[in-house]
């Protein structure tokens, strides 16, 4: 049995009709999700380019200027914040938003050879940044034939070319030194030696002042190294072992900073004493 041809071209032409409107709708669906996309594609390059010029200004932007330290000591007489920053190549324009940004500047100052240590490093809104800091303290000049070399309770050597004449003339003075500094500024000397007159002129502190003393100096002494506080008019006290040092039956450094108390206090001290031994001998 035959289809009439009339009916089967209704059919053709309802099928297509159906699916003219679905490509319809396709096609208006998929010109709307390309709206949707370039809008907001554009809208995230609009928003970079504007992301930009916002971050590139003044309250984005730390600069050498809106950097305060904090804690530097009244003996350090160098720009230290101006040296660190410019030693580190962080004298310019910092983007505030860098994750590195703090522990590039805590990096800054703790190369600089006045900085014992880097205590904080705060970034703040607008911008700007705090750096507290610990400073190395001098206890000592050591004499080579170089000149004057700077140095903190540990042996560590400090920038001596911050000190005048007159300056370095305040700190006890140590001799007999026959090596040279080796590292550079901010390192310890790699002598024990220093370190031994570095803890030797913190151990006797204010007395060095009272006794009028110039300089130590080591000296041998039954094979063991031991050291020599020199005074005015050719006085001379054998303070024995390094504090810390002490051989066997030698008194302890607080016994000898005591005597040394008494000494200062006394008119006409003796111009050679021991104090190595147990008790002080006079020639």
């Amino acid at each position: 049995m035959s289809v009439p041809r009339r009916k089967l071209g209704s059919a053709n032409r309802s099928q297509d009709s159906t699916i003219g409107l679905f490509l319809r709708e396709r096609r208006s669906g998929l010109g709307a999700l390309l709206v949707v996309v370039g809008a907001v594609f554009f809208g995230r390059m609009l928003w970079f380019r504007l992301e930009e010029g916002v971050q590139s200004g003044s309250s984005y932007v730390l600069e050498a200027d809106t950097v305060q330290l904090r804690g530097v000591a009244p003996w350090v007489h160098c720009d230290l914040k101006t040296e660190a920053l410019r030693s580190a190549s962080l004298d310019r324009r910092l983007p505030l938003n860098d994750p590195e940004l703090a522990r590039r500047l805590a990096r800054a100052f703790d190369m600089h050879p006045w900085v014992k240590r880097v205590v904080d490093v705060r970034l703040l809104h607008p911008a700007g940044a705090t750096v507290e800091i610990v400073c190395r303290e001098p206890v000592a000049m050591v004499r080579v034939k170089d000149g004057l070399f700077a140095v903190d309770a540990e042996g560590v050597v400090l920038p001596s070319a911050d000190f005048s004449a007159e300056s370095a003339a305040e700190y006890p003075r140590i001799s007999g030194v026959q090596s040279s500094p080796q590292g550079p500024e901010g390192s310890p000397w790699g002598d024990g030696i220093v370190e031994e007159g570095a803890a030797l002129a913190v151990a006797i502190g204010p007395e060095w002042k009272g006794l009028n003393l110039e300089e130590c100096r080591t000296t041998n002494e039954h094979g063991t190294r031991m050291w020599e506080l020199i005074g005015p008019e050719g006085r001379v006290i054998l303070f024995g072992s390094a504090p810390g040092r002490e051989v066997s039956g030698e008194p302890f450094a607080a016994v000898k900073i005591a005597r040394l108390k008494n000494l200062a206090e006394d008119s006409s001290p003796p111009l050679r004493i021991d104090l190595s031994r147990p008790t002080p001998t006079r020639p």
